[in-house]
């Protein structure tokens, strides 16, 4: 039988009390971590989302409270009275902010009992993830998954206090909508009042956010879930949360001020971290050029170098045709890396393979010069150069990547990335943010024999541009700019096209014919027509800027409740099937029940 709560009330949460709560009455609650007998003496350590603090009983003071303590097991769920008391000399622990203190249980009442946990709910247990997952609400009772929840609350509301102090306004836009084309999957959801029709669950608030500013009302932010019905990794979720924001009269260097002093007092409130301002910024060719990705990790240097015009007429005939069909020839300096084996060799070439290279070659610098199986093909001076181009040193390993530019590029670039880890560059706690711009505003689709839009179809080219929408649409850019952290981009954003004649010709060139174009977004162009004002914005994606600022290795430790990588919830076991009835009423018939 359990204790009833009555007109108890806690006056203390656990992890709050410290020496200068000594002398005090208190009253705490919370979950049993563990229980010591000292042949009379019960000691029980008391736990809730703000820490532990040391219960002493003692059967002098109170011999029933003592007796309940006997029957007291790991989780058992208590309600204490007491006085704060210093610990005994030799008995405190530095490491506990309650370490110096324990509380003299006067009345003790066990609130609810607990089966044997699955699991140990402390924070040294290794937990396979699949037990985690399924016992959720446990695994959220252990302090580095709370720690993680707790933090996010306060980035939530650091964001939302720091917004409202730059004039903008949160407003809820609807969950329930339309699917549109480009982009990833939608999740559809049907209707039962509307049979053989189906609502889209948003992939962003993006027309809602510009309709927003067509209404006037200047700086919008939400922190908002959003759903992409796409293939899973470590830093994405079927539904995830971003923090989205559109503001009117701006240019692209007015937004991301404005985010750049966001994140930077999310880092000092959240971890308190001074970030640098303002950001560096690079463009999309430079980030190319230098690391091969749009999203280069600046915690370390390791950049890659062009060297096309040094190999192309070498007797290596795989860099001189690469060289000689348009490809691209770069390279890496792997510094004091020359003492790679073999298999580290193998594994850094079967890596690349991920990104569609045919192979790596590689040179090991030696106090004799290259060691490579294509160290042959080169002649002295050719040697020399490519040592100087790429600052070779004894000790270094160069590696090579040819391959047309897009494959060249990504492989070498994520290779880079790859070594950073390995190597132990990329220093979870160095924080090296940079903006990336100008990115391309089209890039063609070989299969579908069409252009599409990189970011999103409603990004407005760079004015200088616009011309070489009807010339030249590959090399139009656009005024789009991302933010990256450590390798992550971490937000997006773009200056908005505002003109209702150049968002008609954008959804043309993208293969969007007129009727589509009022099918899908004849609201947005209307809104258009009544005087839309320039406008821009962005979103952050809150999760993985968690996943970053904690330190954790998954996604799914800074959400609550988190998705599989197979979109399923272990918890909950969603998703599950419909009833005959609830498919009868959406008029839905399945072709076959999947076993």
């Amino acid at each position: 039988m359990n204790d009833k709560l009555g007109n108890w009330k806690r006056t203390h949460r656990c992890g709050d009390l410290t020496a200068e709560n000594i002398g005090q009455d208190v009253c705490v609650m919370g979950w049993v971590q563990r229980r010591r007998d000292h042949g009379g003496l019960i000691f029980i350590d008391l736990r809730d989302r703000e820490g532990i603090v040391q219960l002493a009983l003692d059967p002098d003071r109170d011999l029933a409270s003592l007796q309940k303590a006997e029957q007291v097991r790991n989780e058992f769920v208590l309600a204490a009275k007491g006085k704060v008391s210093p610990r005994p000399e030799g008995t405190v622990n530095p490491k506990m902010k309650t370490g110096e203190v324990e509380i003299e249980i006067s009345e003790l009442k066990i609130l609810n009992r607990s089966e044997t946990p699955p699991f140990m709910l402390d924070e040294f247990t290794e937990v396979a993830e699949n037990i985690r997952l399924k016992y959720r609400y446990l695994d959220l009772r252990r302090p580095a998954l709370q720690s993680n929840l707790l933090l996010r609350h306060l980035v939530a509301k650091t964001v939302r206090n720091y917004l409202d102090g730059q004039g903008f306004i949160e407003v809820e836009t609807p969950v329930l909508t339309k699917s549109t084309p480009e982009g990833a999957r939608d999740y559809l959801v049907p209707s039962r009042v509307n049979t053989g029709n189906f609502y889209a669950l948003p992939q962003s608030p993006q027309l809602f956010k510009q309709l927003l500013m067509v209404s006037g009302f200047d700086r919008y932010f939400q922190i908002v879930k959003c759903f992409r019905d796409e293939d899973l990794r470590a830093d994405r979720q079927p539904e995830f949360t971003q923090i989205d924001c559109e503001l009117s009269y701006v240019n692209k260097d007015d937004v991301m001020g404005v985010m750049e002093g966001m994140i930077a007092t999310i880092f000092k409130e959240a971890i308190g971290v001074d970030v640098q301002l303002p950001m560096p910024r690079l463009s999309y060719a430079e980030a190319m050029e230098r690391f091969g990705v749009d999203n280069p990790d600046m915690r370390f240097g390791m950049e890659l170098i062009t060297i096309t015009d040094l190999v192309a007429g070498s007797d290596f005939k795989v860099f001189a045709d690469v060289a000689a069909s348009g490809g691209l020839v770069k390279a890496v300096n792997a510094k004091g890396c020359a003492t790679f084996s073999r298999k580290e060799l193998d594994d850094l070439t079967d890596f690349v393979k991920i990104y569609g290279a045919k192979g790596l070659a590689w040179v090991k610098v030696n106090e004799d010069g290259w060691q490579s199986p294509i160290a042959k093909f080169f002649k002295e001076d050719e040697l020399k150069a490519l040592n100087e181009k790429l600052g070779a040193e004894v000790g270094d390993l160069l590696l090579f990547m040819a391959d047309k530019p897009s494959i060249a590029n990504e492989a070498l670039g994520r290779l880079r990335g790859h070594l950073g880890q390995k190597l132990g560059l990329a220093d979870k706690q160095n924080y090296k943010f940079a903006w990336i711009t100008d990115f391309p505003l089209f890039e063609y689709d070989e299969d579908e024999k069409r252009h599409v839009a990189v970011h999103h179809p409603f990004t407005s080219p760079l004015e200088e541009d616009i011309p070489l929408l009807d010339t030249d649409p590959g090399q139009v850019r656009a005024q789009a700019y991302d933010l990256v952290l450590n390798g992550s981009e971490v937000g997006g954003g773009s200056i908005r096209i505002h003109d209702q004649s150049v968002q008609s010709r954008m959804f043309e060139l993208l293969g969007i014919d007129e009727e589509e174009q009022r099918e899908k977004f004849g609201f947005l162009l209307d809104a258009l027509s009544f005087g839309a004002p320039p406008h821009g914005g962005i979103a952050f994606g809150l999760d993985r800027l968690m996943m970053i600022l904690t330190g954790a290795d998954s996604i799914r430790d800074v959400i609550a409740f988190p998705k599989t990588q197979k979109a399923t919830c272990l918890l909950s076991e969603a998703p599950s099937e419909a009833t005959e009835k609830q498919l009868q009423e959406l008029g839905i018939r399945l072709r076959a029940r999947q076993k």
